[in-house]
């Protein structure tokens, strides 16, 4: 059954994601700071919303798709925001990636005004974004969580209630570590194989099928083999991600030391690069490009 729905926030993983709720037959308003997106969706088929507010007044599912969590603060709980118009019984989604602490936070306003709160970020970047097969781990109730699954579904391939608001983004945050850590080990290795004159290539091929197989390593070893680092997922993000599992992880008393070790790596590397480009980190210390 379809519905109308608010859309705030048109970037890499949002403008697609937008679409693919237009495929699935929905209403759609939609907002964003860039002009560019929004014509291109509008295009699409969508309304265009020309505040967060005036959104949210449209929509009786309000999604945020944001870079990080004063993104989100500002969109739904400042000046003109989603909380100024959203109605009673409404439902804000985030599919944001931030601080679980935040989430708890907007929640909590979110239930004051007597509108339901899901955070539900999503993993797979760019491709899945496109092609509507993203992973979607979300924290919330039961009741707002069955409302919204249809919609969700119409943006990924796997969802999941994983808990109270907040535990979204605490999915989310060890789906990132684990991420991060399997991008700088496939980096060394490739690296090391690389200046031992062995083909990166052939290595990838020769392990992928073994123990070393993941979907890391078969999204990110071809991209990194051809040089590609046209962001799907930007490594500035990754840090970002990163900083909060580790500000979570401080608040919790839970030590993660190689989290740490690999967010020092991206903070050296903080550019406009898809975050396989982790492993130029290696690299540059070898003297070694794989390729």
């Amino acid at each position: 059954m379809s519905c109308k729905i608010g859309f705030i926030g048109l970037g890499i993983m949002g403008k697609p994601m937008s679409k693919n709720l237009l495929k699935a037959g929905h209403s759609l308003v939609v907002h964003d700071i860039r002009p560019e997106p929004v014509e291109e969706v509008v295009a699409a088929g969508a309304e265009s919303g020309a505040s967060a507010k005036e959104v949210a007044a449209r929509a009786e599912i309000i999604v945020t798709m944001l870079p990080d969590g004063p993104d989100v603060e500002q969109a739904i709980l400042g000046p003109s925001g989603v909380l100024e118009g959203a109605k009673t019984g409404s439902i804000v989604v985030d599919m944001s990636s931030i601080s679980p602490i935040v989430a708890q936070k907007v929640g909590a306003a979110c239930a004051e005004r007597g509108v339901e709160f899901l955070d539900a970020p999503v993993s797979g970047g760019e491709p899945k974004a496109i092609d509507a097969t993203l992973a979607i781990m979300v924290g919330g109730n039961q009741e707002a969580f069955d409302k919204v699954l249809p919609v969700l579904k119409a943006m990924g391939a796997s969802v999941t209630l994983t808990g109270p608001v907040g535990a979204g983004n605490v999915t989310k945050l060890a789906n990132q570590i684990i991420v991060a850590l399997n991008i700088a080990a496939m980096g060394e290795a490739l690296t090391l194989a690389t200046k031992a004159g062995v083909s990166p290539e052939v290595v990838f091929n020769a392990i992928k099928g073994g123990l070393a197989g993941s979907t890391v390593l078969n999204a990110k070893a071809p991209m990194v083999i051809a040089r590609n680092f046209k962001p799907g997922f930007r490594i500035r993000l990754h840090h970002k991600d990163l900083r909060n599992a580790l500000a979570a992880a401080s608040s919790l008393n839970v030590p993660l030391p190689l989290t740490s070790l690999v967010q020092q790596e991206l903070v050296a590397l903080l550019n406009d690069w898809d975050h396989s480009g982790i492993v130029t980190f290696t690299e540059r210390a070898a003297q070694v490009e794989i390729k």
